[in-house]
């Protein structure tokens, strides 16, 4: 799920209005399900950044948390 340029440019439009003027009932909807959709989406970002971690020692052993280790093979990300 990623939210497009346009959506961010909406956000950031609404935002401009809001601290200049003013939304409307209809505006201040819009604005709180798109602030929603790219809260979630940064979420599902990290998300994703986290379960690909490995993680190693100095001496190169994988010290990743079995709970990961068991995530990745679940996703086929780990043999």
């Amino acid at each position: 799920m990623g939210i497009s340029n346009e959506q961010i440019e909406r956000i950031n439009a609404l935002a401009r209005k809001k601290k200049n003027g003013g939304l409307t009932a209809q505006e201040q909807e819009e604005q709180a399900v798109l602030r929603r959709a790219y809260i979630d989406s940064v979420k599902s970002n990290f998300r994703s950044q986290v379960e690909n971690i490995k993680l190693v020692d100095d001496n190169g052993k994988d010290i990743t948390p079995k709970k990961l280790k068991n995530l990745q093979k679940e996703r086929g990300l780990r043999e």
